[in-house]
């Protein structure tokens, strides 16, 4: 099928074939349709789909069926990070090249006064994060009696950064008529949960399995002593010639270490963090993106929302304490059909972390050792299945997880180890507050 056999206009297929886009994807070919009908709108697909499409060209084309009449904004998009309210800003702009549509963008990280003045200007599409939006509302420089359309992109993200109450302020605030879409990459329980308080009837998109990956990814578990991981590293960097890598550690102190190791290693690296000024981490993925920069190290909150087309390679330098993050982090690469590989660097004391991904994606990740990186400390194998519950018990070693790195007796587990505070945390034992966006 195409776009124009979707009911969107000419103008916006125009605006898609200038992307090179011809053919809708499977969550475009259901949303696009659901969405043009008026409809609240639950849908999920992994990332790399075209979600972002699946929103922004229908809703172009309702607010195009009418002129604005005050000063908006008409649309209002959420976001839970700077990084992918950035990228939905420029997708508004690149469909909207052909029909009459003003967009703003506004985030925390950078000074505020600007982004007053664009408001006052007047727009139909405005584009946030939670916490920065109620800052404007709370200075009388944004009103949201206009809004038609409400977008909550990346919800279960939003969730999980603990952005939950300015959300409820912000519906609060809008008017009780519009239309709710909710766009996610998984829809957890607590999803489902604010699904049911914000949409009415809504027509229910799932286009791949809850928390799958996607099957254009291969994925690989590479096992390595903790002491090790940065030396493989920039051999797996060196050895397969990688010259774009993005590579995602717990924390941002973990991700400036890294940099630091790599750069001292010879491989030009740069690391992108909530830490990091909005202009830094423009700085760096626009440098990582131009090839200047062979390695991006990143956080899970910094990293969602990158689209870098064509990236080969996605490298767990740390396993994330949360399962679902493994899904958000590998789709980076293999988007939009592409191929792509996701590889993880997992030690003895991150077992437990690779057992909950692997429960999650149903199914074991193929191990691959490396020549002298072979690891001291070993998982205790999987028991078999028909074993006796009370005598596995009795043998379990402690600090095992039920899985193995490979056909190796059992060794000392690693215990339980430390894990690293990510950012943003909220579910899964991870602190629920707001951070900045």
């Amino acid at each position: 099928m195409s776009f124009s056999s979707l009911g969107l206009s000419e103008q916006l297929v125009r605006a898609t074939s200038d992307q090179g886009y011809d053919t809708p994807s499977p969550i475009q070919l259901q949303a696009i349709p659901a969405v043009l009908s008026g409809k609240d709108v639950m849908a999920a697909a992994q990332t790399g789909t075209g979600k972002t499409a699946g929103f922004t060209l229908p809703l172009l084309q309702r607010l195009s069926e009418k002129p604005r009449a005050g000063k908006g904004p008409r649309a209002l998009i959420l976001t839970p990070t700077r990084e992918l309210a950035a990228q939905v800003h420029d997708s508004v702009n690149l469909y909207s090249r052909y029909v009459p549509t003003k967009a703003a963008v506004v985030f925390g990280g950078v000074k505020i006064n600007p982004q007053m003045m664009k408001l006052r200007k007047g727009l139909d599409v405005l584009v946030a994060t939670p916490g920065r939006l109620m800052d404007l509302y709370q200075q009388n420089a944004v009103r949201f009696n206009e809004v038609e359309i409400l977008v909550l992109d990346e919800a279960d993200r939003m969730l999980d950064m603990g952005f939950i109450r300015d959300i409820r302020k912000i519906l609060a605030l809008l008017p009780a008529k519009r239309q709710n879409l909710l766009f996610s990459a998984t829809f957890s329980n607590e999803i489902r949960g604010l699904a049911e308080g914000l949409l009415d009837n809504p027509v229910q998109v799932e286009v791949a399995a809850r928390n799958t990956s996607a099957e254009t990814i291969k994925q690989s578990v590479y096992p390595v002593d903790q002491s090790q991981k940065t030396a493989l590293l920039s051999k797996l960097v060196r050895d397969n010639s990688w010259d774009q890598v993005l590579v995602f550690t717990r924390t941002k102190h973990g991700a400036n270490r890294l940099t630091q190791k790599l750069e001292r290693d010879g491989i030009t690296a740069a690391a992108i963090h909530g830490n990091k000024s909005q202009g830094a981490r423009t700085r760096a993925l626009a440098d990582f993106k131009a090839g200047e920069v062979r390695v991006l190290v990143a956080t899970d909150i910094a990293a969602r929302g990158l689209d870098i087309k064509q990236l080969p390679q996605v490298v767990n330098f740390e396993l994330p304490n949360v399962p679902e993050d493994y899904v958000h982090r590998i789709g980076r690469t293999g988007r939009a059909g592409e191929k792509g590989h996701a590889l993880s660097l997992v030690s003895a004391d991150e077992g437990k972390l690779l057992a909950g991904i692997e429960r999650l994606i149903k199914k074991q990740l193929p191990r691959k050792e490396i020549e002298g990186f072979e690891p001291k400390n070993n998982l205790p194998l999987k028991p078999k299945a028909k074993a006796d519950p009370s005598k596995a018990r009795s043998r379990r070693p402690q600090g095992g997880n039920g899985k193995s790195f490979g056909p190796k007796p059992a060794g000392r587990s690693g215990g339980r180890g430390r894990q690293g505070q990510g950012e943003g945390q909220g579910r899964g034992g991870r602190p629920a507050q707001r951070h900045s966006a």
